[in-house]
């Protein structure tokens, strides 16, 4: 399970530079939009994209601590 959460943690860190960046390269999000509406546009995409990597990227981060619990 340490390999698996080391493998996670690295993948969520990836992730979140790559996400960002391209992020970064879409044209800003208006104000005043939902969740739903702003996953419409790319930025929204790649916003969301950016947590998910993060999340990985954390929860591999416990794995890697902690592989078999407390």
């Amino acid at each position: 399970m340490r390999n698996f959460g080391s493998i996670l943690l690295v993948l969520g860190i990836l992730g979140f530079f790559y996400a960002s960046s391209k992020a970064g390269e879409a044209p800003p999000l208006p104000d005043g939009l939902t969740v739903t509406e702003s996953l419409r546009e790319p930025a929204g995409q790649w916003q969301m994209a950016r947590y998910g990597s993060a999340v990985v990227g954390a929860f591999g981060l416990l794995m890697a601590m902690f592989p078999k619990g407390r």
